[in-house]
């Protein structure tokens, strides 16, 4: 054995040798090759809160990086205007020219508009309750509203210069699962405040207007027609230059209701989507603690397998002694095996939250990211791990005197 090879120093007296890194790794893997099963069951404490804690950054971070793809796709210029509240707590509305108004700023580059049209509940058919109004809105819009909101459709088109004349109606994607109805066409009818509609077309979900989701949608001249529409637009749409955004925002109320800017609310709804974004990280962190908690069980595990292992090795501990090993030699050698047995673990643990995050993000079609710290987090912790708990181990091996580890059983 190396460890019992003895050298001649300058002074003439023998001094054990020195191990190196490959004979450290050599001994310290000895304790894992004689009792796979045990250190397998030991490493897979390890490996499953390494596992955890991966997956969990993995599929945040793919979330996020999902998040920033649909709003470089949409754009975070959109900034919508609805009417708030009156000095008296009174809901507040907008002029019916707030929208040509907001056109004449001159960043802004498009705007577009809806309008509660009130009374005019939607019902799959006449046979239908008057009270089961799934809780569906009804709005008239403006030609170009897809546009400014990137909505796109799943079924049917969208309304014309023709059809917003007439009793035609563009559902929102939740609305028509709620009546039903899985595609467009001149056949499919609904009830609209007691008159039919034809429904024309359905919107796919639209992240940046989520209000269109659950509602009906018909033409501006019909809406005043049928249901006396008075024109005060609900919520305005704007797009801007992406450098300007927050100096409209800042002009969007005074600009709407000049004599009243205190009640116009101007939100920006990406804004919102990172709120929701924000509101998961504190999930993320509730996660990542049960990660780190299944990450000292099984460092708890590691120091009790070490512990035996001392117990069980007393006597290939004493014959090394005899042999010219020191107790800094036994005590590395064990320590070693701590370390290896949590980098076994450690390593597995990354492959398998890899894996996880991999396949959670190819089901919500999200691109697959791991951060880079996370892994090297995982190692540091794999091995902070492996010290301690082999630190007290190792030390009652080196404490061990060659006569007392023969003499055990």
């Amino acid at each position: 054995m190396s460890e019992a090879v003895r050298r001649r120093g300058r002074s003439g007296r023998l001094s054990p040798a020195r191990m190196g890194l490959r004979d450290v790794v050599r001994v310290g893997a000895v304790g894992l090759r004689t009792r796979p099963t045990r250190a397998l069951l030991s490493a897979l404490g390890i490996a499953i809160g390494i596992a955890a804690m991966i997956a969990v950054v993995g599929i945040s971070s793919s979330s996020r990086a999902d998040l920033d793809r649909e709003l470089a796709a949409l754009g975070t210029n959109l900034l919508t205007v609805s009417p708030g509240q009156s000095i008296f707590g009174e809901d507040a509305s907008l002029p019916p020219a707030a929208e040509s108004m907001i056109e004449r700023i001159g960043p802004v580059r498009s705007t577009s508009a809806i309008g509660v049209v009130e009374g005019a509940s939607v019902y799959r058919s006449d046979r239908i309750p008057a009270a089961q109004t799934n809780g569906l809105a009804t709005y008239a819009a403006r030609l170009d509203l897809p546009a400014a909101v990137s909505a796109t459709l799943r079924s049917g088109v969208w309304l014309n210069e023709a059809t917003q004349q007439y009793p035609a109606v563009v559902l929102g994607d939740a609305a028509a699962r709620r009546l039903g109805i899985s595609r467009a066409g001149p056949e499919v009818e609904i009830i609209v405040g007691g008159e039919r509609f034809v429904v024309v077309g359905i919107l796919a979900p639209v992240a940046l207007a989520e209000n269109l989701d659950s509602a009906a949608i018909m033409g501006w001249p019909v809406a005043e027609r049928l249901f006396g529409f008075n024109g005060h637009p609900t919520t305005v749409y704007t797009r801007s230059a992406e450098s300007q955004v927050e100096a409209v925002r800042a002009v969007l109320g005074p600009t709407a209701n000049p004599e009243a800017p205190n009640e116009v609310d101007v939100s920006r709804p990406s804004d919102a989507l990172r709120a929701q974004q924000a509101a998961g990280a504190a999930f993320t962190g509730l996660l990542l603690g049960l990660g780190a908690v299944a990450l000292l069980v099984g460092g708890v595990g590691v120091a009790n397998t070490m512990v035996i292992s001392v117990l069980e090795r007393r006597g290939e501990i004493g014959l090394r002694r005899s042999l010219g090993a020191t107790r800094g030699q036994v005590r590395t050698q064990f320590l070693a095996e701590s370390l290896l047995l949590s980098a076994l673990g450690g390593v597995g643990g990354i492959l398998l939250g890899v894996l996880v995050t991999t396949g959670y993000a190819a089901y919500q079609h999200w691109p697959t990211t791991v951060p880079g710290w996370a892994t090297a987090g995982g190692l540091a912790a794999t091995v902070l791990i492996g010290g301690v708990a082999g630190l007290y181990p190792a030390i009652r091996a080196a404490r061990l005197s060659p006569t007392e580890a023969l003499a055990a059983p």
